[in-house]
């Protein structure tokens, strides 16, 4: 099945694609503006016609609703972006969503994978962690037209430590990444029922299990989620960035930055976004 898509708002594929593009698991082709989102054992492939003041996309491959539903959430083409726009146009934000005007939140293409991936990136340097699970995924998942398809919780639930090991996992990431797959597989961790659920909930539902902290939980409701008020104040890169942007000597305290919370509310998870981008 193919469907086309046309947005009302300005929207920027070319900045899609190329955060896309950074991480080598995901099949994005830039000179053909197109990108295969994979849904299971479902590729979609996603394509651009149309331009930044009329976006228009055409997507193929799609078998049901419910994945064309999920295809427009991921790529934030269900929920427009001019309301977002409009109310930081009359914030101290304004700078921001002029130059990156038309940046949407794009979800992860899968709840387990997030959760993976941030365990897999705590305390790592960026590089080798993308190297660490490319490695994971292309060890314990398969690829389908050209496009890795994360494992199954189950898969990684029936690994022991020392094969993770081997790959240069430690062994406390090790015992994370099989303790919650292991959640996950036998039903005591169920990720998509979490969707429904308010962001305290989640928060406090997933911070229980070992490998899970707030800098997790809270990845996970941004770009999992795709949860629109939500500010992670111990991140260092929005701490630079508001250095950057408030011309600071020093990193800001979180005492100097909640008071502007209310105020970028309640798109603050838009404010975090633009903000992580002024520094790339």
């Amino acid at each position: 099945m193919t469907q086309t898509v046309e947005l009302p708002f300005n929207y920027s594929l070319e900045d899609v694609l190329n955060r896309l593009a950074l991480d080598p698991l995901n099949s994005v082709d830039l000179s053909n503006q197109t990108v295969k989102v994979p849904l299971d054992e479902t590729i979609i492939t996603v394509e651009s016609i149309g331009t930044f003041y009329e976006p228009k996309f055409i997507l193929t491959g799609l078998e049901t609703k419910e994945q064309y539903e999920r295809v427009t959430s991921i790529l934030h083409f269900n929920r427009s972006l001019e309301p977002i726009q409009k109310h930081f146009l009359n914030t101290n934000l304004q700078s921001l969503f002029l130059k990156y005007e038309g940046t949407p939140i794009i979800t992860d293409f899968s709840l387990y994978g997030n959760i993976i991936k941030s365990i897999i990136h705590q305390q790592l340097n960026l590089s080798f962690a993308r190297t660490l699970t490319e490695r994971f995924v292309q060890t314990f998942g398969k690829s389908k037209e050209e496009v890795w398809l994360f494992p199954s919780p189950e898969i990684i639930a029936s690994l022991d430590v020392e094969t993770l090991r081997q790959m240069q996992f430690s062994t406390r990431k090790s015992e994370y990444i099989i303790g919650i797959s292991k959640a996950i597989a036998e039903g005591d961790l169920n990720l998509d029922a979490l969707a429904t659920k308010s962001d305290d909930v989640v928060l406090s539902e997933l911070i229980k299990y070992r490998g899970i902290g707030p800098w997790t939980a809270e990845s996970f409701l941004l770009f999992g989620l795709g949860r629109e008020n939500l500010f992670p104040l111990a991140d260092i890169g929005l701490q630079n960035s508001l250095k950057k942007l408030w011309d600071l000597d020093r990193k800001p305290m979180n005492s100097e930055i909640t008071p502007h919370l209310s105020f970028w509310s309640p798109f603050n998870s838009y404010a975090a976004l633009y903000l992580w981008k002024n520094i790339e």
